[in-house]
């Protein structure tokens, strides 16, 4: 598996028979992200994946049906990760970067992935584990001491707020 992304939600996708992408949908899941440090968008994309998995459930018009509107439904996924499997949904395997999916119109592995779904994204903790000389390096505008201290008023609210709703 070396230097393939694992899919998730908001993974742009295209059928070879469309003529515009569409972004993929998790529906199967709502407990395993990656690359997200809130948690809350990016639910990673599974074999189970299957159905109407779309944001607009369309690739545009479609060449095998004489160019009438697309209307995406997945059958199947291959060329899926193998060595990790969700227990949450039922088995599913996560899906990579060259993972192909098939549609009852366009046929077997029509539909292929642009772009993963994953964005760089630096996290609380990757800020608290970088040396502040190494970040002034980096950037050095940047006020870390700033960050660092709005980051943990951040922490303390949401404790407040925790501490107020268990009374």
């Amino acid at each position: 598996m070396s230097h393939k992304y694992l899919v998730c939600q908001g993974a742009t996708c295209r059928c070879n028979f469309g003529t515009t992408p569409d972004k993929l949908k998790v529906l199967t899941q709502s407990k395993h992200y990656i690359n997200d440090s809130e948690g809350k968008e990016k639910l990673t994309a599974t074999h189970k994946d299957i159905g109407k998995t779309f944001e607009k459930n369309t690739f545009g018009s479609c060449a095998k049906m004489n160019n009438n509107p697309c209307q995406v439904v997945v059958t199947e996924w291959s060329g899926y990760y193998e060595n990790i499997t969700l227990a949450y949904n039922r088995g599913g395997k996560v899906l990579l970067e060259d993972s192909k999916a098939t549609c009852p119109i366009g046929g077997k592995d029509c539909i292929t992935i642009i772009k993963h779904g994953q964005t760089v994204e630096i996290s609380k903790q990757n800020l608290k584990n970088t040396s502040a000389a190494k970040i002034r390096i980096m950037n050095p505008l940047l006020d870390l001491d700033e960050i660092l201290d709005e980051l943990d008023e951040q922490e303390l609210d949401v404790y407040d707020d925790y501490e107020t709703y268990t009374k």
